[in-house]
């Protein structure tokens, strides 16, 4: 699974992630978005540790600790939503 981490600097680098998750366990990648028109770092990423263990002790110690600047968040990533058809609760499409 992976860890989402918000609220980043846009500054940030995947070398600093992988540097600061480190100190929890192994990082297996680091994934740093990037805005298609700008290029730039969005403010998100994602990191995978190599065990669950390391995964916990990293969200533990770094949600809500202050890094270059910025209050990170820190949580285990939710599955990717589809995008399009968004559809209620109800089945029907909220599309007008």
């Amino acid at each position: 699974m992976s860890i989402y981490v918000g609220n980043l600097a846009y500054s940030v680098t995947q070398e600093d992630l992988t540097q600061v998750f480190a100190e929890y366990g192994s990082v297996k990648r680091v994934q740093l978005p990037t805005d298609r028109e700008t290029g730039r770092v969005r403010g998100f990423g994602f990191v995978e540790m190599e065990s669950d263990q390391a995964e916990e002790a990293a969200i533990q110690g770094l949600d809500g600790a202050e890094w270059m600047g910025r209050v990170m968040k820190v949580n285990k990533a939710r599955p990717r939503e589809e995008k399009g058809n968004r559809s209620s609760s109800d089945g029907y499409s909220q599309r007008y």
